[in-house]
């Protein structure tokens, strides 16, 4: 890994937060030494809607976070957004309910239209009017109004305080459109977008997936003359391969169709090229990195099963996390005993200080004295998984030690159907990964504990959303607001509605001659592909 030193190095000044900065120049003049070969890589994040105002998943973001500004980014390795189309942003009322940024000057979209101040209303108020099912106009939903003060000013009301609106703003969430291009009404289609960032899309192939549906397959990005921000790019084209399957992902990476691939191999084939590295035997090579991605093992609780909290606590004290990591996962993920991951602020240890390592006897004790009838009958379901069914095998194996459960694994190989199934409470216990808007300690809080969660587990604790969450969003200063998300992660501990499993570690694997992977690769979930380069030629 590089030192602070050598990551702002080649950064430039997009390694720096302080409000105030001046432009570094046309992402043009940094293109040195690569030819116009592109840098192609691969993610089984496979996504369909690339319109900011229906994208919300990891598949889009990762496509989006390049070539759409926002009014604030995360610079690499910091949890605290920085200007990006923004000159400077700032809480101007008491309590933060009020907004105030002011725009860089001479900022355009790849079309050549001017961005101003307009198109940031524009864009915050079309995505909260389109309020697309599937897309992230619920993160914008403390915002009251949004007002252009001539060109280059904006300022948003909002509905009551949120000191987490510039974590939310510096993702594809507040991505900026051109006014003159997206409808205020309705998605644009894939082929027509504009934006603004430092790369243009060129042009989107599709490709048929698991059911018929077509969704993009390639898409080819060039870099965007008419971008004045911060990135310095290290490419001339950069080309984005979507892939179905981790094994469809291995096999393009070993045939050399590929210079890297993100996150998505699975655990044991990660490792394996990690080991062959180590080992001389391969030209790949892996750059391991922090990750905000997180998993839980979650309770219906209205369920008269997951309903009793002496089952949840019984649960709880029954993970093993440091076997799924070592004997499931092969390393590739470290034990969580928190809802907020390692490296976000709030993050603690509040599972392991009620529960401690697994102990057979301690649940048998909980339960006992619940006078609850042992073995537990439990269904555990699950759908995706990098470790596909060994993951609910090793949870099952867990939860029947000393006979305190009698686990039955059910599989729902269709998505769209599991998370039907979650939402109309069908499954008693379920596991589920969550991958986070912002590295916040909100985000790991509020959408999966608050009146039930996104994952409709149907625990609230009026503690929590009503008095410590609301006062958590007044604290601006977001470090202050840990003391009051520690007090959470207790509450929720003691209940286990959720428990939480294990935090991902980041694998990329790209070849020997791919430089930049490390530069990129943090707990911001922003994987900035102008840092990407090619030693030769």
């Amino acid at each position: 890994m590089k030192t602070s030193a050598e990551r702002l190095a080649v950064l430039g000044c997009a390694g720096l937060v302080a409000v105030s900065v001046a432009g570094c120049g046309s992402v043009t003049d940094a293109v040195k030494g690569d030819g116009d070969k592109a840098i192609t890589m691969g993610t089984t994040s496979v996504t369909n809607v690339l319109d900011p105002a229906g994208a919300y998943d990891a598949g889009s973001w990762l496509l989006l976070r390049n070539t759409f500004q926002s009014l604030l980014s995360y610079p690499a390795a910091s949890s605290t957004p920085g200007p990006d189309a923004a000159q400077s942003c700032e809480f101007t009322a008491g309590e933060a309910t009020q907004y105030h940024c002011t725009l860089k000057s001479g900022l355009k979209f790849s079309n050549g239209h001017a961005l101003t101040a307009a198109d940031v209303v524009h864009s915050i108020e079309r995505s909260k009017k389109i309020a697309d099912p599937s897309g992230p106009s619920g993160l914008l939903e403390s915002i009251k109004s949004v007002e252009a003060k001539g060109d280059t000013e904006v300022l948003f009301h909002l509905s009551a305080p949120d000191a987490t609106l510039p974590a939310k703003l510096a993702g594809p969430a507040g991505a900026i459109v051109d006014q003159e291009v997206f409808p205020a009404d309705k998605l644009l289609s894939n082929d027509k977008l504009v934006g603004s960032g430092p790369y243009k899309i060129d042009s989107i192939e599709t490709t048929a997936v698991e059911g018929g549906a077509k969704v993009p397959g390639k898409v080819v990005l060039s870099p965007n003359d008419k971008y004045t921000g911060d990135a310095k790019l290290r490419n001339k084209k950069f080309t984005l391969r979507y892939f179905d399957k981790p094994a469809e992902l291995k096999a393009a990476l070993d045939k050399g169709d590929l210079d890297l691939a993100d996150n998505s191999l699975e655990p044991n084939t990660a490792a394996q090229v990690l080991s062959d590295q180590q080992s001389g035997k391969s030209d790949l090579k892996v750059v391991e990195g922090d990750s905000n991605d997180t998993r839980y093992l979650v309770f219906n609780t209205k369920d008269a099963t997951g309903g009793n909290v002496a089952v949840r606590q019984a649960a709880a004290q029954l993970i093993d996390r440091k076997s799924l990591a070592r004997d499931v996962f092969a390393r590739t993920v470290q034990p969580l005993y928190s809802m907020v991951p390692a490296g976000v602020a709030g993050h603690n240890t509040a599972f392991f200080d009620k529960y401690g390592d697994q102990d057979v006897n301690k649940a048998k004790a909980i339960l006992t004295a619940a006078k609850v009838q042992m073995p537990v009958k439990l269904n555990l379901t699950w759908s995706r998984s990098r470790a596909q069914g060994a993951e609910a095998d090793a949870l099952k194996k867990q939860l029947e030690a000393g006979g305190v459960f009698q686990v039955t694994v059910q599989h729902e190989a269709d998505w769209d159907v599991y998370k039907k199934g979650w939402v109309e409470g069908k499954y008693q216990a379920y596991t589920i990964g969550w991958f986070a808007d912002y590295p916040d300690a909100d985000n790991y809080v509020a959408p999966l504990i608050v009146d039930g969660g996104s994952y409709h587990h149907g625990w609230d604790d009026p503690r929590i959303s009503q008095k410590l969450v609301p006062e958590s969003l007044k604290q601006a200063d977001r470090a202050a607001a840990a003391a009051t998300y520690a007090q959470i992660q207790g509450i929720v501990a003691e209940n286990a509605p959720l428990i939480p499993l294990f935090q991902n570690k980041a694998f990329f694997a790209s070849r020997s001659n791919i430089t930049g992977v490390e530069s990129t690769v943090d707990t911001t979930g922003f994987f900035r592909f102008w840092e990407i380069g090619r030693l030769g030629k």
